[in-house]
């Protein structure tokens, strides 16, 4: 692709949004993933059903932030909106350092929260048409580098100073707000308001359309959450190991994901999406149960590599079929919908994972999460092929 090209792709408004959403990506993954869980056990002292009820706290304030979206919009500068959605964020990642208390770690949770969608929705409206593919490609690969860097960089930098851990947050989400400076005052964002009438009827459609898939799709987000707030103390506690030992576990789980998508995507268009949806919920069941048995550290990694592999596994074969059940003419509301029935096992998985930790201790959390994934892969078995929509021919039963 030429210079030119590119820059025309990649303007100058989307890369300062860019820089922005992986700075706030960068601290999201980092709080949730590393910061809260280690942070709010070992030095606050909380137990761990008060740290997965403040991820809970964190993604149900980001949802409902994305919900008003529409509304907000049209009444507010989008500038001042991601303004003060990322005062918000930054004010709830300095509360983080003085939440001794449960409801203020909560309450400090939860207003990073609000930071989120705004800056991302804001994002995805300044995508062009002709060039949707590219600059949507480069917004996700941000989005999931930001998240995947951030608790590997933190855990790195909690080895050497918990305080230092935190001012790297403080100072990274001040630098978003800052450079929000940047965004035009004249910047707008062209979302959609969709009566509520009509979403409640394309809910009942997809959701009719669909109903095969809603168990997994809600399981698999609720088991990924129960792990949220257990993760860390999991690894310390049962596996022995030290936190540098935890963030080459993160590594080989992310890298190996990442290294694995697009070979297993190009796979799954070859040979059909419904045997690397079963391989891959049930190895990631085998994969968690593995770890429960509290391996010697290098079964710890080859187990990590497994959770990496089935993961790449399934993510490509997952989002093509949930593409294929969605219209054409319908995508914002048949994705908002899809991300509607996910996020309900996102936002309870935390705080069951918290409160089943605190009652039975992190093991039961993770073997009752590769369970629910054991399940997932069962339900996808027996699920036929013919529904498995875009499927070829060759491949149905």
């Amino acid at each position: 692709m030429k210079t030119s090209s590119i820059k025309s792709l990649f303007t100058k408004e989307i890369s300062l949004l860019a820089i922005i959403l992986y700075f706030v990506e960068f601290v999201r993954g980092a709080a949730l993933i590393s910061f809260l869980p280690i942070y709010g056990k070992e030095t606050l002292g909380l137990d761990l059903d008060v740290i997965g009820a403040a991820i809970t706290a964190h993604y149900l304030i980001d949802t409902a932030v994305k919900l008003g979206m529409g509304y907000l919009v049209h009444r507010f500068p989008v500038r001042r909106i991601i303004q003060v959605g990322l005062l918000a964020s930054l004010f709830g990642i300095a509360l983080i350092g003085w939440a001794d208390v449960p409801w203020i770690f909560i309450v400090a949770a939860g207003l990073y929260g609000i930071g989120i969608s705004p800056i991302w929705i804001f994002c995805l409206t300044k995508v062009k048409e002709e060039s949707r593919g590219a600059q949507m490609g480069f917004l996700y690969m941000i989005w999931l580098v930001g998240l995947g860097s951030g608790p590997v960089v933190l855990n790195l930098v909690l080895i050497r100073s918990e305080l230092l851990s935190f001012w790297l947050m403080v100072i990274i989400s001040g630098a978003a707000l800052l450079l929000s400076l940047l965004i035009p005052k004249e910047a707008r964002a062209q979302v959609e308001v969709v009566p509520f009438g009509r979403q409640l009827a394309v809910l009942g459609t997809h959701l009719k359309d669909m109903r095969l898939l809603l168990p997994g799709m809600i399981l698999q987000t609720l088991a990924a959450g129960m792990l949220q707030p257990i993760l860390p103390s999991f690894v310390k506690d049962h596996l022995g190991m030290a936190p540098w030992q935890y963030t080459l576990l993160l590594l080989a789980g992310g890298g190996f994901t990442a290294i694995g998508l697009i070979p297993m995507g190009r796979l799954s268009d070859r040979l059909g999406k419904k045997w690397f949806l079963v391989a891959g919920f049930l190895m990631f069941g085998v994969a968690l149960y593995g770890l429960t048995l509290g391996p010697v550290p290098m079964l710890a990694f080859i187990w990590a590599v497994t959770l990496g592999l089935s993961y790449a596994a399934v993510l490509p074969a997952w989002n093509a079929l949930l593409a294929a059940y969605v219209p054409p003419e319908q995508k914002g509301l048949g994705w908002g919908v899809l991300s509607a029935v996910e996020g309900v096992g996102g936002l309870l998985g935390p705080i069951i994972g918290g409160f089943a930790a605190t009652g039975f201790g992190e093991p039961a959390v993770v073997f009752s999460t590769a369970a629910i994934f054991g399940v997932i892969g069962v339900i996808y078995l027996l699920f036929p092929f013919r529904l498995f929509r875009g499927e070829n021919a060759a491949q149905r039963s």
